[in-house]
C-alpha cells in the first residue's frame, strides 16, 4: 500500500470496511479479523497497521466473505469512533431504505 491512499495521510486514523457477500450488510474489521457489524467495534488503526488491515480484509475479500474492501478515515471523540466523510456517516448508520418484508420473515 502506498503512504498516501485516496487522498489520506500516510498518518491518518482508518477503519476497513466493506459489505457481507452473504447479505449486503455493511461491515467493518474488528478484532481477531472478524467482521463486525457496529462501527464502535471496529478496529481503529493508523500508520504501518493499516497496510496489515488492508491485507487483512483483502485475504477476507479473496475468500469470498466480504466485497469492496477499502479503508475509511476515522477521528476519535469522547463518544466513540466518527466517520469523516458524510458517505460514511451513512453507511455507519445503517440501511437508509427499507428491507423487502421477505427478509424480515
Amino acid at each position: 500500500m502506498s503512504t498516501k491512499a485516496k487522498g489520506r495521510a500516510a498518518t491518518a486514523t482508518v477503519v476497513v470496511t466493506a459489505n457481507r457477500l452473504l447479505d449486503g450488510q455493511v461491515v467493518w474489521l474488528g478484532a481477531g479479523d472478524a467482521w463486525v457489524e457496529s462501527l464502535l467495534q471496529a478496529r481503529v488503526v493508523a500508520g504501518d497497521a493499516v497496510a496489515e488491515a488492508m491485507a487483512q480484509g483483502q485475504a477476507a475479500e479473496r475468500a469470498r466473505l466480504v466485497v469492496g474492501v477499502y479503508a475509511a478515515e476515522v477521528t476519535l471523540t469522547p463518544h466513540g469512533v466518527r466517520p469523516v466523510s458524510q458517505k460514511e456517516r451513512i453507511r455507519a448508520g445503517g440501511p437508509s431504505t427499507v428491507a423487502p418484508l421477505a427478509w424480515a420473515a
